[in-house]
């Protein structure tokens, strides 16, 4: 996971605590609202242990919110922070979550892709907590240790595994100033 502007599960929740009385509302791209009737289904936790093509491991834990919005509008329902609040609180009373996980906030609808997103800056705009959700994206972690994505001059892979130098052999005569037999001295 190489996402540097990512947030952390308790500076998530606690930037929440701060506004308990505010509407809870997602931004999932420029103008596209999440609609206000959403309900949140579940909170998971999912400890991520990979591999990546440098031969690496990289372990860290996501926490996703998972929102939805029912086909039909329900009015009047928008869900405010405290409520969010609310289903945290039972979630963690079953389910202890790391106050280090990423945070991810999983949402999709007819018109846009389900995916997991980061939450981006939270704004309060009237009787609102606005949070902007920015698309998550891949990348080669060889990258961030300096390395490149790709193949490099010599033509090897920059994130293949170093491979074992191979020791030369050098070959030695043990034999000459010896009386020894060559293949055309007639000795043999």
């Amino acid at each position: 996971m190489i996402n540097t502007s990512s947030t952390v599960w308790s500076s998530f929740k606690a930037e929440l605590q701060q506004h308990p009385e505010l509407v809870l509302q997602f931004q999932y791209a420029p103008g596209k609202w999440v609609n206000a009737n959403y309900h949140i289904t579940e909170i998971k936790q999912a400890p991520i242990v990979s591999v990546d093509c440098g031969g690496v491991m990289n372990a860290w834990t996501e926490i996703i919110l998972q929102l939805w919005e029912p086909t039909e509008q329900e009015a009047g329902r928008a869900m405010q922070v405290k409520k969010a609040l609310s289903i945290i609180n039972l979630v963690e009373s079953k389910l202890p979550l790391n106050p280090n996980g990423i945070v991810k906030i999983e949402f999709g609808n007819s018109v846009f892709d389900t995916r997991q997103m980061f939450p981006g800056e939270f704004k309060i705009d009237g009787e609102n907590l606005i949070l902007d959700l920015t698309p998550d994206a891949t990348q080669c972690k060889a990258i961030n240790r300096g390395g490149s994505c790709g193949t490099t001059e010599t033509g090897e892979e920059c994130c293949a595994p170093a491979q074992p130098e191979k020791t030369k052999v050098k070959l030695v005569n043990l034999a000459v100033g010896q009386n020894s037999c060559s293949p055309e001295s007639g000795c043999c």
